[in-house]
């Protein structure tokens, strides 16, 4: 059986490695690299599908933990999937809530069974097992799905990651065998184990060797240093197919992207641009803008001068910051779309960079102009 999600390489970047490839999936192909909006809870904050089509967005993240608290699973498959639900028909990936039992729940108890733990919202009690991330993920339609597996924290002692390593990898074979919709939903593979190379080289060959029609590396962006995750993906990528999507979970500053693809990444995702943009945070070509600051109160300029985003040709810093300050829904859509379009602009020079061959010189460009340095130490 053909799987339901197929990755076609282009071209792979002769100066850094980089691979430039398209993703084939039931709901239409999209380039790579890529970076995907997330929209948690059915929706990306404060935009709309159409916003988000007009940006040229083929692929978006949703949640399972938080589809299933809210509205539930059952509603979204009465309503013909999580595609119908929302209006979106292009690609969606969802995430199998394990990051969220882990993150949001203070009292939890992992059992080879699955999880014990406390809803966020109101303390009930509830349990999470690798079956059951399936069975909702089933039931909200998506096109890719995500393996159930154990999140670490950062940093962790070598012998609680090994054998964390060994739960998800056991968790992964029980995710493939409750997997009822093969045919229309892949499921990706979580490639864990922290820090150490040798915990990441044994969870790659664990889940390659079951055979995912794609593979995403988890663990990172969880607070280590920007120099340890670039050095394990350095030593995790070489583990996984060729010929299959790499997926890099909760990644989304500018420089981790260009770094990322550099060390063959394809996919990534994360709040980031949306969060910041709440808080009147932009991504600009020169590096960050906090648009709520006074100085920009008489700033008649457009958010980024090289941008041409429908928010940098229409408003003014000057108009935005008043939006933010007074706390107006529109302020925040305004940030939020400059932002989401910012990098889906970016992953196309680098997807342009890699087709020409200068992937590394186009980060050293873009490096210096936005602020950052050789180790994109300039966190958002």
């Amino acid at each position: 059986m053909k799987p339901a999600v197929t990755y076609e390489l282009i071209k792979t970047c002769k100066q850094s490695g980089a691979r430039l490839g398209k993703v084939h999936t039931p709901h239409g192909t999209f380039e790579t690299p890529v970076f995907m909006p997330v929209g948690t809870l059915a929706t990306v904050k404060t935009l709309s599908p159409e916003e988000l089509k007009e940006m040229d967005a083929g692929i978006i993240l949703s949640n399972t933990y938080h589809l299933w608290l809210r509205p539930g699973h059952e509603i979204i498959k009465e309503a013909g999937g999580l595609h119908k639900f929302m209006n979106w028909d292009r690609a969606i990936l969802t995430d199998s809530g394990g990051f969220q039992v882990f993150s949001l729940s203070d009292l939890r108890k992992i059992t080879e069974e699955g999880v014990h733990f406390r809803n966020h919202l109101n303390g009930e009690k509830l349990f999470l097992s690798p079956e059951g991330a399936m069975e909702i993920q089933n039931a909200l339609g998506s096109d890719i799905m995500m393996a159930f597996d154990e999140c670490p924290p950062y940093p962790a002692e070598y012998d609680y990651m090994k054998a964390s390593v060994e739960r998800t990898s056991r968790w992964a074979e029980r995710c493939l065998a409750g997997h009822k919709r093969p045919e229309d939903q892949a499921l990706f593979g979580i490639v864990q184990g922290g820090e150490y190379e040798e915990l990441r080289k044994q969870s790659a060959k664990d889940l390659v060797s079951l055979d995912f029609p794609g593979y995403a590396i988890g663990g990172l962006s969880v607070g280590e240093p920007k120099d340890v995750m670039n050095r394990v993906l350095d030593f995790t990528t070489p583990w996984l197919p060729a010929d299959k999507p790499r997926y890099l979970m909760g990644v989304g500053s500018p420089d981790s992207l260009i770094d990322g693809a550099i060390r063959g990444v394809d996919m990534f995702d994360c709040v980031l641009p949306t969060r910041i943009a709440r808080n009147g945070t932009c991504m600009t070509s020169e590096g960050r803008l906090v648009v709520r600051n006074a100085k920009y109160a008489r700033d008649f300029r457009p958010l980024d001068e090289n941008c041409d985003c429908h928010v940098c040709k229409t408003y003014s810093r000057a108009y935005i910051r008043h939006l933010v300050k007074v706390n107006e829904t529109f302020g925040f859509r305004l940030t939020s779309y400059h932002n989401l379009y910012f990098l889906a602009n970016l992953m196309k020079q680098v997807r342009q960079a890699i087709m020409d061959d200068r992937l590394l010189d186009f980060k050293e460009e873009f490096f210096e102009k936005y602020g950052f340095n050789k180790e994109g130490a300039k966190n958002f």
